[in-house]
């Protein structure tokens, strides 16, 4: 079964879902430094976009009624390697430190809303044995 979700307080840019739920798992699209109130894509600091995106992500994780203790898998897109302890930083700040997802990191030359950030998750949300 597949259930399509999208938030209200967070309207896409493009066409798609913020998440799609199939089976145990939960697809998460990715989320760049959006702010919900605006529906601009924020162009200040690396910082303050990783937050945004990490909050983006939490309302959508939230909404689908889970949360980050559950990902399993997180895909993080930055325009410049430069960025990448800060963003570290503050992605780490929101994840249990014993149990981090799988991830991956790729530089990129530019993403959607020219934002600098992009992160995407794959939650299971199944029972854990």
């Amino acid at each position: 079964m597949l259930e399509y979700i999208t938030l209200p307080t967070l309207p896409p840019v493009a066409p798609y879902s913020h998440a799609v739920q199939a089976g145990d798992f939960l697809f998460v699209t990715g989320q760049l430094a959006e702010d919900p109130e605006t529906g601009e894509v924020q162009r200040g600091t690396i910082e303050a976009q990783t937050k945004q995106v990490m909050e983006n992500l939490k309302l959508v994780l939230t909404h689908a009624g889970t949360g980050f203790d559950r990902v399993v898998m997180a895909r993080i897109f930055v325009t410049d390697f430069r960025d990448y302890a800060i963003v570290n930083e503050i992605y780490a700040s929101y994840f249990d430190q014993t149990r981090l997802p799988s991830r991956t990191t790729v530089g990129v030359l530019a993403l959607a809303g020219q934002g600098n950030v992009e992160i995407d998750l794959i939650v299971y949300c199944g029972t854990e044995q």
